[in-house]
C-alpha cells in the first residue's frame, strides 16, 4: 500500500485540473490561433505559466483505485495487475477466467 500522502496528493491533482482545465483549454486555444500577435502570444504564455502546475492533466498518475498502486495499471478495470489477478482468481470480475492450455 502506497502512502496516503501520494493518493491524496493525486486526488488533488485531479480536482485541480478540473477546475482549470477550461481556462487552460481557452489560453491554450489562443497559443495556437495563427492570428494572435506576438504581444499576445507572449502575455497568453505568461497567464498559463501562472496557472498552478498540478492543474495540468499530464500530472495526473493512474492509480488502483483498491490499493493505490501507481505501477502495473489496467485502463480497462482501473486496477493494478495484482489486484485484477486477485479479483479474477476469485471470481469477482465477471467474464474473466484464468487460462489455461
Amino acid at each position: 500500500m502506497p502512502k496516503t500522502s501520494a493518493i491524496e496528493r493525486n486526488k488533488k491533482r485531479q480536482r485541480l485540473s478540473v477546475k482549470f482545465a477550461a481556462k487552460r483549454a481557452e489560453l491554450k486555444a489562443l497559443l495556437l490561433n495563427p492570428n494572435t500577435t506576438d504581444q499576445e502570444f507572449f502575455a497568453v504564455q505568461k497567464k498559463l505559466a501562472k496557472l498552478p502546475r498540478n492543474s495540468s492533466k499530464v500530472r495526473i498518475r493512474n492509480r488502483c483505485s483498491l490499493s493505490g498502486r501507481p505501477r502495473g495499471y489496467n485502463r480497462k478495470y482501473g486496477i493494478s495487475r495484482i489486484t485484477l489477478r486477485e479479483l479474477a482468481l476469485s471470481g469477482k470480475i465477471p467474464g474473466v477466467t484464468k487460462s489455461s492450455w
